[in-house]
């Protein structure tokens, strides 16, 4: 039986995440808390041995932290860790000899999308990537755009090179960019998640398109990294790599 805490229960994440651990045999949900909480205290009295995050972006990494310095392992879905973050957590994880997962979507066709545009990528020169969610999300781009720029960019460093002959008349709207990928995201009321990753050649463009309907699609991939996680020292970036292990 694994312990668990979520963290940010009382977020729409959290509250799924709650459903799905304690819809599960072998999983044993032990406390849910939120930002009023002692993170560090309830992993003490309760000896949790995982702790899945959602909260918030200003105080991810210092969740991280504590989770790590009481010896738990760590489940990170909050975005908002910068790539020094994340090196930073996987040595202080090793140190401790724990795992730590952060893992940008948890859906597995939003990794498939990734899978795919790093596949067509190689073979169309120019990308651009929008992502939509809901207008309470408390950050900008996903995490799961920044993620797929990162798998594009690794399959073909040249996507993109030859730059456009253009002016912005509004500055921005040409979008963020990541590794000479433009980002463009979108804050509407209606949206859980989606993302289009929009190729083009000569003579041609390819759409690759993936929409989260229900929250519950992630639940499958916070139940999997749960499961997963003691198998692991150090920090595993995406969910790909855990559907590795």
């Amino acid at each position: 039986m694994v312990n668990v805490i979520v963290n940010g229960a009382l977020g729409k994440m959290g509250q799924e995440s709650v459903n799905a651990i304690l819809g599960q045999p072998d999983l044993n949900l032990v406390a849910s808390i939120d930002r009023d909480d002692d993170l560090q205290k309830t992993i003490e009295k309760t000896q949790a041995s995982v702790v899945i995050d959602f909260t918030h972006p200003s105080c991810v990494k210092s969740n991280a932290i504590r989770t790590i310095n009481a010896g738990c392992h760590a489940i990170i879905g909050t975005t908002g860790l910068s790539e020094l973050d994340l090196h930073e957590l996987d040595n202080l994880a090793r140190q401790a000899a724990v795992g730590i997962m952060v893992i940008p979507n948890f859906a597995v066709g939003a990794v498939l999308l990734m899978k795919f545009a790093a596949e067509a990528a190689k073979h169309m020169p120019k990308v651009e990537i929008i992502e939509f969610h809901h207008d309470k999300k408390a950050d900008a781009p996903s995490g799961t755009a920044i993620k797929t720029a990162e798998f594009i960019a690794n399959t073909n460093s040249q996507v993109n090179c030859v730059a456009l002959d253009e002016t912005e008349l509004i500055t921005g709207c040409r979008g963020g960019r990541k590794h000479n990928i433009p980002i463009h995201s979108i804050r509407l009321p209606g949206y859980v998640a989606s993302q289009e990753v929009i190729m083009g050649g000569i003579g041609q463009t390819l759409t690759i398109r993936h929409d989260t309907i229900s929250r519950e699609s992630f639940m499958p991939g916070v139940i999997l990294c749960v499961r997963k996680i003691n198998q692991i020292t150090g920090l595993v970036y995406g969910l790909e790599n855990v559907l590795e292990l």
